[in-house]
């Protein structure tokens, strides 16, 4: 029965792999013209930009205004405003170290805490809600149409020393509990970046698991998986890519998220890379050193993007 469940996992119900080649094969010249919006778009606003950034960071800065002057050649590039980061993040002066480390933690435990919530969610809606699937739907996007900035804000009001939290807590004034969860809380940051984030992970969540093939779970079941072995040997293994991908969705913005920490700590001892960022470019003459910190957070994030994308590969060549 394992490898008849082995078997199941791969599959999918998708066209004949052999005849979509053919197909790609005889029109290549109708895809590359289909691709071509979407490539020129990634040149203009991706390329373009990121380009900007590396010639600012390894440009110079007006001596006398203190505002960032690019270098568009390469072969004039200077490396002195990105060592001055580096350093101060692996060298002995490293007081950019801990928020870089800080933001890899709240990122990875956000990030656990967003699957935990949302994988049983997108699977109750996707495979189990029937006729209150478009509710729901409804339900899981209203938060879309709502500024993050606002959700913070409802937060602040809450967790604030006489907002409902606390009252909550002291049975409206029976105990006496007077928490400063405002003061620059981990665990509040935390919780935050997972409530922001959170609908980008169902969503995608949901679109992948309401893929799946019905065939090949009740192929399991008639090969005697029960319930939680058909889950676990056939679903988890069929839905890894849309795990990584909604996982991606979450964790590049996150990242790059400052205004969280902003509105629900303010404490220097939860900032994060974000926090370093947005404090850099309104430093006058730290716009370099702003950059160079995009770039790191560029270069890290592409370790998992190359996962998701060698996932996806191994699955488009088992499925050929």
């Amino acid at each position: 029965m394992a490898q008849d469940l082995a078997g199941i996992q791969g599959r999918q119900l998708t066209p004949d792999p052999a005849h979509s080649a053919q197909g790609r094969r005889a029109r290549p010249g109708l895809w590359s013209l289909l691709a071509f919006p979407g490539i020129a778009w990634l040149c203009l606003f991706f390329l373009a930009p990121l380009y900007v950034v590396l010639a600012i960071v390894f440009g110079s800065v007006d001596p006398i205004y203190r505002t960032p002057v690019p270098v568009w050649n390469p072969l004039h590039w200077n490396a002195s405003q990105f060592t001055y980061v580096t350093d101060r993040i692996f060298g002995s002066n490293a007081i950019f170290g801990p928020a870089l480390l800080r933001t890899a933690a709240y990122v990875a435990v956000a990030s656990l805490v967003c699957i935990t919530i949302a994988f049983p969610v997108a699977y109750y809606v996707a495979r189990l809600a029937g006729r209150r699937r478009g509710m729901l739907l409804a339900l899981l996007i209203a938060p879309f149409w709502i500024s993050y900035m606002m959700r913070m804000l409802a937060w602040v009001n809450l967790l604030a020393d006489d907002g409902l939290v606390n009252k909550a807590l002291s049975l409206d004034g029976l105990f006496s509990v007077h928490t400063e969860w405002l003061s620059g809380k981990a665990t509040v940051v935390v919780l935050g970046l997972v409530y922001g984030y959170v609908p980008y992970m169902i969503l995608p969540l949901y679109a992948g698991l309401d893929r799946l093939p019905q065939s090949a779970l009740e192929a399991a079941r008639d090969l005697g998986a029960n319930r939680v072995s058909a889950f676990v040997r056939v679903v988890l293994p069929m839905c890894r890519t849309t795990i990584v991908a909604s996982a991606l969705l979450t964790c590049l913005p996150m990242l790059g998220d400052y205004y969280t920490n902003d509105l629900l700590s303010g404490s220097p001892r939860t900032a994060m890379v974000g926090n370093l960022i947005n404090e850099t470019v309104l430093t006058p003459g730290e716009t370099g050193s702003a950059g160079a910190f995009v770039m790191i957070v560029l270069v890290v994030s592409l370790v998992p993007m190359l996962y998701y994308v060698r996932s996806t590969r191994k699955n488009e060549l088992v499925a050929t």
